[in-house]
């Protein structure tokens, strides 16, 4: 049974050491992701960055998770890029502070919980998807600008360099925990790469070859634009999206962190803390984001449980931006790059891949199309919500098939009718060929302590039944419904004519 986490970690033992050496690798983790980012989204690398700091700050200490790691994401760029195309980078500041308060409106109303709603089968297709993503985005490291300023794949030297230190890098991180664990392996890894680099002075893609990360503290910045009824209509469209795809992210993210840790965060806090944090953002020139898969995975890896990780790696980010860029850019992209591929190792669900022919095919049918989904659109959103759809579908049309009803004749000549199996949209249909209206007794009853009446399809078909048997001339009976299923037909009686009369309460109900 999962254990609930201290919020606040009052009384959480904290190992110091470990948080801040996992804080530390985060940090560095995150800066070729923000640059990345902020690039697709057509900003300035410095957007990316001052998102992660800020995003990254501001859910390790309110969120609902601690271990999670917050910041520019690529679900976000893809969503705001069109935005920056058409309008410019005060309306995405905007559609931030917007989206921010959908997201705390959402933590208030204690929407989080819908996220169980989402299968395994869901979160399968999610997290293998995702970790495809995370792996392919590794490849462009490489390819090099050609002379006519387009991508190729590296050759000779230059490839063997990187393929030798990226090797070496996962070779570290796979291979020094199994020596020891008293060191974050991630960290060890880029510390090693880096010292044979500048030890040698091999030449390689460096962190300073994407963009610079020199800067200040994030500038306070009130979106310039136009506070009117056309600038919500324009805005108010991205923002929605935002924040839903914000949140299904963070919150699939804060689940799979659940699982591994045994524990259980707090869906509608982490929902809040995200809101808060888009906000701020967008008040300080970030391009918002929402909690990142990859990074967490690589700071729970490290042992990292509690927010001090989180707030280590946010510090030392903004620390890199205003006093380290210098060094931070010398990083080679090897280390960060062997990383990030050993992340994405980590994060796939091979265990899945075995459960093919144990699954249920529809499951394995949700589980690849949201795999693919997520990879070929990079839209996690609409990746879950087809997911979902189908599931549910799949579902109803299950439950559609089970409804029963066992018949026979008592001593009396009544004909009993016992229902097993739920009466709602999907079932209608099957239960009505269940009864032999024409050459039924004068005296029937539907016996229900097996069945639930579930929705308004459902009181409909009764209503149709009954007028049947009425209009044959016969007496029904409506036995062992619930107390739900009575209520529900007691409220349409307003809007349907159930024709049982007999129980003067709810005048659906004759109790046998």
């Amino acid at each position: 049974m999962k254990k609930y986490i201290n919020l606040f970690d009052f009384n959480q033992k904290v190992d110091y050491k470990i948080e801040i050496l996992s804080g530390l690798t985060v940090a560095l983790a995150l800066v070729p992701e923000a640059i990345a980012f902020a690039l697709i989204a057509g900003l300035s690398p410095l957007t990316g960055l001052y998102a992660a700091f800020s995003m990254g700050l501001i859910t390790s200490i309110f969120g609902g998770r601690p271990g999670m790691i917050s910041g520019a994401t690529g679900a976000v760029a893809v969503v705001i890029v069109s935005l920056v195309v058409s309008h410019g980078v005060e309306y995405v500041f905007a559609t931030l502070v917007l989206a921010g308060i959908m997201q705390m409106s959402a933590g208030l109303l204690k929407l989080g919980k819908f996220i169980r709603l989402v299968p395994q089968s869901v979160m399968l297709g999610f997290v293998n998807g995702l970790a495809i993503v995370i792996f392919l985005a590794q490849l462009d490291q490489f390819k090099t600008p050609s002379s006519a300023g387009l991508m190729e794949w590296m050759t000779g030297s230059d490839l063997g360099i990187m393929v030798a230190l990226v090797g070496l890098t996962m070779l570290i991180i796979w291979g020094l925990p199994k020596l020891t664990k008293k060191l974050p392996a991630s960290l060890v890894s880029i510390l090693v790469v880096i010292g044979l680099v500048l030890a040698f002075g091999i030449d390689t893609k460096t962190v300073g070859d994407i963009a610079s990360i020199d800067g200040g503290f994030p500038p306070f910045h009130i979106p310039d634009l136009p506070f009117n009824w056309e600038t919500l209509v324009v805005i108010f469209p991205y923002a929605l999206i935002v924040a839903g795809v914000g949140l299904i992210e963070s919150l699939l993210t804060l689940n799979l962190v659940d699982e591994i840790t045994e524990t259980r965060g707090w869906g509608n806090k982490e929902a809040v803390a995200q809101g808060m944090a888009n906000t701020v953002t967008g008040f300080f020139s970030g391009m918002g984001g929402c909690a990142m898969i990859g990074q967490s995975l690589i700071n729970i890896s490290s042992g990292a449980r509690a927010r001090l990780s989180g707030i280590v790696a946010s510090v030392t980010l903004l620390i890199f931006i205003v006093w380290g860029a210098d060094f931070i850019e010398q990083v080679p992209m090897a280390a960060l790059t062997g990383l990030m591929i050993m992340v994405s190792i980590g994060t796939f669900e091979w265990a899945s891949l075995k459960a093919f022919g144990k699954m249920p095919k529809t499951d394995v049918i949700v589980m690849v199309l949201v795999a693919l989904i997520t990879v070929v659109l990079h839209n996690l959103a609409l990746a879950v919500l087809v997911g979902v759809i189908i599931a549910a579908l799949a579902f109803a049309w299950e439950s559609a098939t089970r409804i029963r009803a066992r018949k026979y004749l008592d001593d009396s000549g009544v004909k009993h009718y016992e229902i097993y199996g739920p009466l709602f949209f999907g079932s209608v249909t099957t239960f009505q060929e269940k009864f032999d209206i024409k050459d039924d007794p004068k005296e029937v009853i539907i016996d229900f302590e097996e069945s639930k009446v579930a929705d308004m399809s459902g009181i409909e078909a009764l209503n149709k039944l009954t007028e049947r048997y009425l209009n044959a001339g016969k007496v029904v009976h409506l036995k062992h419904l619930s107390e739900d299923c009575r209520r529900l037909l007691s409220n349409a009686d307003k809007l349907i004519d159930v024709n049982i009369l007999e129980d003067p309460s709810y005048k659906v109900l004759s109790d046998a």
